[in-house]
């Protein structure tokens, strides 16, 4: 178990509050569900043997906020902010992102990367034994004229604006978007 990861999203979940404000139902029950599958031993930041596992996403932006980056997950058959589950190499939530997002689109951040949202989701059987994800989320800027890879782990990847999502998207995207924008353009 990766302790420096542990103690990183600890202390990101002790600090929710202070940093955003009182959370509403769906995001208070996230906090409540990542606190709790922490505590567990070994805690859930491994892929075995909890069905539910903390994950790491970016939303990727451009620097208008205009655009989003998504993929087009291969399991999920839907568009999706990159993300998945942290390494043991991983030190932080925010370098497990940032990894993600690199090896998934090929992205490079431009400044710096903050943690700006919590979620608690199910995942279809097409996921095998995970069946819901915990993920943090850091809101990121890209260029969008920058080169693109595409992964194994999509079938396509492409910038949308955020006015004009694509029709295939996970259940609650669009309003986990409207959060994550909110609070970027906070900041």
């Amino acid at each position: 178990m990766n302790a420096q990861l542990l103690h990183d999203v600890e202390t990101l979940l002790a600090g929710w509050e202070k940093r955003w404000g009182t959370p509403d139902a769906r995001e208070a029950a996230a906090l409540a569900d990542a606190r709790a599958a922490l505590a567990q031993e070994p805690p859930a930041l491994l892929r075995h043997p909890w069905r539910t596992h903390v994950t790491c996403s970016a939303f990727v932006f451009s620097s208008d906020l205009r655009s989003t980056l998504l993929v087009h997950h291969v399991k999920g058959d839907f568009w999706v902010q990159p993300g998945g589950h942290p390494e043991d190499d991983d030190a932080s939530a925010i370098g497990a992102a940032l990894r993600e997002a690199r090896e998934e689109t090929g992205a490079s951040p431009l400044g710096t990367p903050v943690v700006v949202d919590l979620d608690h989701h199910a995942l279809s059987g097409a996921f095998g034994h995970c069946a819901s994800h915990l993920d943090l989320s850091v809101a990121v800027l890209a260029d969008p004229e920058a080169a693109l890879l595409v992964s194994a782990e999509s079938h396509d990847l492409a910038w949308f604006p955020v006015e004009e999502l694509p029709a295939k998207l996970p259940s609650g995207f669009a309003a986990r978007l409207a959060r994550v924008l909110a609070r970027t353009a906070a900041l």
